[in-house]
């Protein structure tokens, strides 16, 4: 496997840093001095030199002492982007911080750190660094790498540069993993069909009736968003469709208002919508999260997402909710795909922990999706109700679940499943979690769709009025998420289209105002598969 010409550039500096090192590093105090292991090397570095040159703008400055002679040998984009990753701040606010780090998936982020940065008998610094963040947090000091390093309160420590490289690699190894899926999948001879947007409130301007719902396992009113539909327009003389309801689950620390572009837009055509907003895991208890106010939500909020589920789904049944249809299709974003899966009655398979102890081996970051997953042995797995007996479908976007059904996947689910993917989604990404749910098959009119551009992101509307919590990285958000939309509210009616009439969707690559779409069954995506092997 050839070298990246960055490593190169690495692994020659290091080893002009083991000639140099005698030189440029003293005797001194604690906390000053760290050791860089890499490809059998161990070489002492000046952290206070390290600092000095972190902070410098030019080669030819004094800052940084001998040290800088050898680390300005690297190319420059090498060296800013390492000056980036020693001073950047690690948490920018205090609060969140704080907050993260007595969470589950911070206690899981220091865990892995500590097994990269030890002391020199290699005994990891978890405890260490979890103690020395939180006093630099509570004390407003400047927390960036460097300064971290320096706050240590151990004599000497050793970086495993072999494996924080090997984590950084891991985006970039995932990134490139999608981009040859895509070219693979880009070669398969699927029939072109390029279809028109949909008018966006071409019918009318629908509101939605917000309505609370009593539950016994909250304290507070349960917040509903529903939106009634317009009677469909049908030809003369035909039969009146038989149209499901839909459930709306949005994801972790999403909102109801994101997804009122898909629901009203349904509820036009004839398809009435209820979108249930989950107190505890939704926008405000984001929003208090990065305040410091109370803990980022995971997997623990899960068992209370179901409960939320299966109370408006009986409270539909029991003719609570202004709401009418012949059977219930689960619509879930991300954790609400997840959800969705749990209330449609998919059990998880037996061994989780086992999985989760291989899968966190490493820190995910190329898929932190499987933090929530393997949080559930911690949190304990919820219990599952029966299953709504007149369930009709789901549609599943940017879903997730490799780690809980890895052997069945969908194949025990007895409706047709709509799972929707993007090429850019680095959250929870499309052969790891999409790919591996539907291959094992399943009920012949499931559907894996993957969106060229798309990222986890892109079915989710953010307003210009909307507060927004942060702002994200273009690459995050993939290409225009309107036009997004715009493909995904076309594929998603045709969908529900199939659960009315003896038909199917076709697989098919699909192009719409410059978005293509592959939707693919289940022999297209076994063939997609066996191309994706070396």
């Amino acid at each position: 496997m050839p070298v990246p010409n960055r490593l190169r550039h690495l692994r020659v500096l290091l080893a002009s840093l083991l000639i140099a090192a005698p030189a440029a590093v003293r005797p001194v105090a604690a906390a000053e001095v760290l050791e860089l292991r890499f490809d059998g090397l161990e070489i002492p570095v000046s952290l206070d030199q390290l600092d000095g040159w972190s902070r410098s703008t030019g080669e030819r400055q004094g800052a940084g002492g001998d040290l800088a002679v050898w680390l300005n040998l690297l190319e420059p984009g090498s060296r800013r982007d390492l000056k980036i990753l020693l001073r950047a701040p690690l948490l920018r606010d205090t609060g969140f911080g704080q907050q993260l780090l007595d969470s589950w998936a911070g206690s899981q982020m220091m865990a892995r750190l500590g097994d990269l940065l030890t002391t020199p008998d290699g005994q990891s610094t978890t405890a260490v660094l979890q103690t020395t963040l939180q006093r630099m947090l509570e004390g407003r000091q400047d927390v960036s790498t460097i300064g971290l390093l320096r706050a240590l309160p151990v004599p000497r420590l050793s970086l495993r540069l072999d494996g924080l490289y090997d984590l950084a690699l891991q985006w970039r190894q995932q990134l490139d993993l999608q981009r040859r899926a895509l070219r693979g999948l880009q070669a398969l001879p699927l029939p072109e069909r390029r279809t028109l947007p949909l008018a966006f409130g071409d019918r009318t301007s629908l509101l939605p009736l917000r309505q609370t719902l009593a539950v016994a396992h909250r304290r507070e009113l349960l917040p509903l968003e529903i939106w009634r539909a317009l009677p469909p327009r049908t030809l003369p003389g035909s039969p009146a469709p038989r149209r499901p309801w839909l459930l709306v689950m949005p994801g972790l620390g999403g909102d109801a208002n994101q997804f009122g572009w898909l629901a009203s837009e349904l509820a036009e055509r004839g398809w009435p919508v209820v979108v249930v907003q989950h107190p505890g895991s939704d926008g405000p208890a984001l929003k208090a999260a990065l305040e410091g106010q109370q803990a980022p939500p995971g997997a623990e909020t899960l068992a209370v997402r179901l409960a939320d589920v299966e109370a408006v789904l009986a409270a539909q049944r029991r003719g609570a909710l202004p709401v009418r249809g012949e059977g219930v299709v689960l619509v879930g974003h991300s954790m609400g795909g997840l959800s969705a899966l749990l209330a449609a009655g998919l059990v998880p398979e037996p061994g989780l922990a086992k999985r989760c102890r291989r899968a966190l081996d490493r820190l995910p970051i190329a898929n932190p999706s499987r933090l929530v997953q393997c949080q559930l042995p911690s949190t304990g797995l919820p219990e599952l109700s029966a299953p709504p007996p007149d369930l009709r479908g789901l549609v599943l976007l940017n879903g997730f679940g490799s780690l809980l059904w890895p052997e069945r996947g969908l194949a025990p689910l007895p409706v047709p499943v709509l799972m929707v993917g993007g090429s850019l989604d680095l959250v929870t990404p499309p052969l790891e979690e999409q790919l591996r749910l539907f291959l094992p098959g399943g009920n012949p009119g499931s559907r894996l769709v993957l969106v060229e551009g798309g990222s986890h992101f892109s079915p989710v509307r953010l307003l210009p009025t909307d507060e927004v919590l942060f702002r994200l990285d273009e690459d995050l958000v993939g290409v225009d998420p309107a036009r997004v939309q715009g493909a995904l509210l076309r594929l998603t009616t045709e969908y529900l289209q199939t659960l009315e009439q003896p038909l199917l969707l076709p697989a098919q690559r699909r192009r719409q105002e410059g978005i293509t779409l592959d939707v693919l069954d289940s022999a297209a995506a076994r063939r997609w598969k066996a191309g994706l092997r070396p």
